[in-house]
């Protein structure tokens, strides 16, 4: 497991290409500058419901990216997902890769999406970039599997994790204050030109 994070001169930018549909969706590091949308797209009563932080205004959204920038260690990376049309940008989510550690088996990945953005494939196609980035820039090196958790009445996101491969392996009991609801746990494999690699 390498000790800085990779570049994304060395490992490519985690991005999905435009659909017939639907924009280009780049995944990039947070920035100062996307504190005043990321307090709007938390007004929103559905994402307030998932996530178990909050963002109350702008200064909230500055202290919330600042927390997300990229470690030294390397032990994760957090993405705006952002769709892009010609030179135009609009935050759509957040994916983020954690849990990277030496010799560890696996990794949990996360994400959440805009309310602009629902229902067009914006989860799907940023969590498969997202986990297509992570197996190719981590190589041999990183999990042989990637985790995703959820709440268990989230039916959209068992949705996004069937969509990307993500099999639903497991439940955790709810755990109040902190997890008041039951989860699941899905999970998808690294695979290699042998087959599977075991985890």
């Amino acid at each position: 497991m390498p000790t800085r994070p990779p570049s994304p001169e060395s490992t490519g930018r985690p991005e999905a290409p435009a659909t017939a549909t639907a924009p280009a969706l780049l995944l990039r590091p947070w920035r100062a500058a996307d504190a005043a949308e990321l307090a709007v797209l938390y007004r929103d009563p559905l994402l307030r419901r998932f996530l178990s932080h909050s963002i109350p205004d702008e200064a909230g959204a500055l202290r919330w990216i600042d927390g997300q920038r990229w470690r030294e260690s390397g032990d994760r990376f957090a993405f705006a997902v952002v769709e892009r049309s010609g030179a135009a940008e609009r935050l759509a989510g957040h994916v983020v890769l954690k849990g990277l550690a030496p010799g560890s088996p696996s990794a949990e990945v996360g994400y959440w999406t805009a309310f602009h953005a629902r229902g067009r494939g914006v989860a799907p196609r940023a969590l498969d970039a997202l986990t297509g980035w992570a197996f190719t820039a981590f190589a041999a090196r990183g999990p042989a599997r990637l985790v995703l958790r959820h709440q268990e009445d989230n039916a959209a996101s068992c949705r996004v994790a069937a969509k990307c491969g993500y099999e639903l392996t497991g439940t955790l009991p709810a755990a109040p204050p902190a997890y008041p609801h039951a989860g699941h746990v899905h999970t998808r494999v690294r695979v290699t030109d042998a087959g599977p690699r075991s985890a």
